[in-house]
C-alpha cells in the first residue's frame, strides 16, 4: 500500500476554522494511531473551540494566509521549530467571490480588492507554503520517513461555474500545480494528495447571500468527510468526490499516467 495519512505523525490543518479543512482535522484526529493535529486559521474563538476536544493532541496556530511572503516564511520556521514531527500539511483555506464581467464597470479591480485576495489565498499563499516547507519534508525523505502534501482545489477546477469565474480560474491554477508537484516529487518520499471537493456545505457562500439556495442541493459536509477519508488513507494522488468524480473522469483521467509519460522521456533525454 502506497505512504498514507494513516502513516502522518503530526498533521497542519490550514483553514481548519470551519467546513472542509475543520471536518478533516477532526477524522484526521480520531484515526487509531493517535496523530497530533495542528490546526490552523484566522479565527481564534474557532481555533480554541477545536483545542477544547482534546488540548494533548490538537494544538492551534493563528495564520492569515493572505499575510506577506516574510510573515509566512516566518510562520513555517516557527512551526516546523515547534513541531519537527511535522510530515503533512493540508490546505483547505479559500474564500469566493461573484465577477459579472457582462458588468465590467462593477468589477473590482482596485489595488488588492477582491481579485487579489481571491487569487493570493486560492492560490498564491499556497504555492508560497509548500515552497518553504518542502525542504522540511525534502529532509524527512532523505532519512526515509514519508511526508504529504494535500492540496484541495475543486471540481469548478476541472469545469468552471461561470458566476464565480474568478475561483474556478485559482482552482484550475491550483489542479495544474499539484499534477506538476506530484510529477517532480515521484523520486522522493514526498507524495501529493489532490482533493477535488464537488458543491458541499460551507459557509464559503454566505456572503453572497446563496446559501439557502445552495443547502437545497449541496453534499452534506459529513458525507463529504466519510467519502474522502478512504482516499487519503489508501495513499491516492487523485480524489475526487461526488460530481467531481463525474467530472474527473469525463476530463481528468488518464492525465496523471500522461504527465508520468512526459517526465520520463524529459528524464531519459537530459541524460543521453
Amino acid at each position: 500500500m502506497s505512504p498514507s495519512i494513516s502513516d502522518a505523525k503530526c498533521v497542519l490543518v490550514i483553514g481548519a476554522t470551519s467546513g472542509i479543512g475543520r471536518a478533516l482535522a477532526l477524522a484526521i484526529h480520531a484515526l487509531p494511531h493517535n496523530p497530533t493535529v495542528i490546526v490552523g486559521g484566522r479565527r481564534q474563538e474557532r481555533l480554541d473551540e477545536l483545542i477544547a476536544k482534546d488540548p494533548q493532541r490538537i494544538k492551534a496556530i493563528r495564520i492569515d494566509t493572505t499575510s506577506p511572503r516574510d510573515t509566512l516564511k516566518a510562520f513555517v520556521s516557527d512551526i516546523i521549530n515547534a513541531y519537527p514531527l511535522l510530515d503533512a500539511v493540508i490546505f483547505s483555506s479559500g474564500i469566493q467571490h461573484q465577477h459579472h464581467f457582462n458588468k465590467p464597470t462593477e468589477v473590482n479591480l482596485d489595488s488588492y480588492a477582491v481579485l487579489e485576495v481571491e487569487l493570493t489565498t486560492n492560490y498564491t499563499s499556497i504555492i508560497t507554503l509548500i515552497t518553504f516547507f518542502l525542504p522540511h519534508f525534502l529532509k524527512l525523505s532523505e532519512q526515509g520517513v514519508p511526508s504529504f502534501i494535500v492540496p484541495i482545489s475543486s471540481a469548478v477546477g476541472i469545469v468552471p461555474v461561470p458566476s464565480v469565474p474568478n475561483y474556478c480560474a485559482t482552482k484550475a491554477a491550483l489542479h495544474s500545480f499539484s499534477l506538476s508537484l506530484d510529477s517532480q516529487l515521484k523520486d522522493t518520499n514526498v507524495h501529493v494528495a489532490e482533493i477535488f471537493p464537488p458543491l458541499v456545505e460551507s459557509e464559503i457562500h454566505d456572503h453572497q447571500g446563496l446559501t439557502p439556495m445552495l443547502s437545497k442541493i449541496w453534499m452534506p459536509l459529513s458525507e463529504f468527510t466519510e467519502k474522502t477519508m478512504p482516499g487519503l488513507l489508501a495513499g491516492d494522488v487523485q480524489i475526487p468526490i461526488g460530481m467531481a468524480a463525474v467530472l474527473w473522469e469525463q476530463f481528468e483521467k488518464g492525465k496523471l499516467e500522461r504527465i508520468e509519460e512526459f517526465r520520463k522521456h524529459t528524464q531519459a533525454s537530459t541524460t543521453k
